[in-house]
């Protein structure tokens, strides 16, 4: 790390997370990876131990009180390893507890840094992805309570967490669309509760986050089970705009966890053409693959470089709506560009599953997608360099 952003305690915090990650997700992941269960609750304990599911959680409620700088550095070393596990800890972050009860909300963040309050996000729908705001689930009232019919797609660790934030459009019985809530539906771990069914939708990649496809049918919510969804910092506001600036950071997040996953393959791919003879002589030697290997640590380099400046920016509170779009545009593209790279680089050898090559390729290509698909970054950044006129 580099000034200005290197300090003594990010140091210490970047070598405890590194040696983790190396010594301890790493072989989990070349063991668990192809097994499709979810990631082994032994390391989720670990995970737990080191205060990694309330990096941004205040001190005061047991958290480690830091920013989304760290909350990236973090994440990036993590998906270095295995991106499902830097995935599992934005499960926590004191998701789901902003409650309006003062006491509720302090009790299930604490819970949330402690690692005992982990859940799943149901935003996207079959027909509602990237458009959020077109989301058809609906939470009508009756009496003290909400029923909810719908249906939710893409809903990871819906089945192993301890609840469900299910984003829903409320009906009220008028023609205009009801407003956007989000409603947290309590759960014991490893079940559904009455009313909710699902599916584990089979996946190329991000392994070890099983991901459902849910059907809600008549799910009964008590009245004040309403919440605004995000607990880490940035994500203020009300009901759809929350969301909204919550994906921001879940964005730099994302674009961290990018870099972890190139990162990862780079460092395979320096092993493997120091290791690789060919024509006599290791594969490190050779002009051009030494030139790809300087463009793809050119590119990884460039992009950490971004996202730390953005998550710098957020954790001083400046709105930056349109960089956190840029960083997560351009990081997951070059995720994509140099794990491919490496693939090539290792031949038919990184065609195999017997290289974690093919993992960070595979991770990779999801990050072009989630949390805002790369079309829906330019989207963003296009409409604040060049507004539309109001009609």
């Amino acid at each position: 790390m580099h000034a200005p952003w290197s300090t003594p305690d990010r140091e210490t915090l970047l070598s405890a997370a590194r040696t983790f990650s190396y010594t301890e997700v790493l072989p989990t992941a070349n063991t668990h990876d192809r097994t499709g269960e979810a990631i082994p609750s032994a390391l989720m304990t670990r995970l737990a131990e080191l205060g990694y599911f309330g990096i941004t959680v205040p001190a005061e409620y047991g958290g480690l009180g830091l920013g989304v700088f760290e909350y990236a550095m973090i994440s990036e070393e993590l998906s270095r390893a295995w991106m499902s596990v830097a995935s599992i800890i934005a499960r926590a972050q004191g998701l789901g507890t902003r409650f309006d009860d003062p006491r509720r909300r302090r009790a299930l963040t604490e819970r949330s840094a402690r690692g005992e309050w982990i859940g799943a996000a149901a935003f996207s729908e079959p027909e509602s992805g990237s458009d959020l705001g077109s989301v058809q689930t609906v939470a009508r009232r009756v009496g003290d309570r909400y029923i909810i019919n719908g249906r939710k797609r893409w809903c990871g660790n819906a089945y192993e967490g301890d609840f469900i934030l299910v984003l829903c459009r409320i009906e009220d019985n008028s023609e205009a669309p009801g407003p956007i809530r989000t409603f947290v539906l309590e759960k014991p771990r490893n079940s559904f509760p009455a009313g909710i069914s699902g599916e584990p939708i089979d996946k190329i990649g991000y392994n070890g986050i099983i991901s459902w496809d849910l059907t809600l049918t008549d799910v009964p919510v008590a009245a004040d089970a309403l919440v605004e969804p995000f607990g880490f910092s940035g994500a203020e506001g009300k009901g759809f705009k929350a969301v909204e600036n919550g994906l921001n950071v879940a964005r730099v997040q994302t674009a961290a966890r990018a870099v972890g996953l190139a990162r990862g393959a780079l460092e395979d791919t320096v092993n493997y053409l120091q290791s690789r003879v060919q024509f006599g002589t290791p594969l490190a030697d050779f002009q051009a693959l030494r030139f790809t290997v300087a463009d793809m640590a050119a590119k990884i380099t460039q992009a950490r470089s971004f996202y730390q400046y953005v998550a710098n920016l957020m954790d001083n509170g400046v709105p930056c709506e349109r960089e956190a779009a840029m960083t997560k545009l351009l990081a997951t593209e070059m995720a994509v560009e140099v794990t491919g790279q490496a693939m090539q680089l290792f031949g038919g050898n990184g065609y195999t599953r017997e290289y974690a090559v093919e993992r960070y390729w595979r991770d990779a290509r999801l990050t072009t997608i989630f949390e805002g698909t790369s079309q829906i970054q330019q989207k963003i950044i296009s409409d604040r360099i060049l507004p539309r006129p109001k009609r």
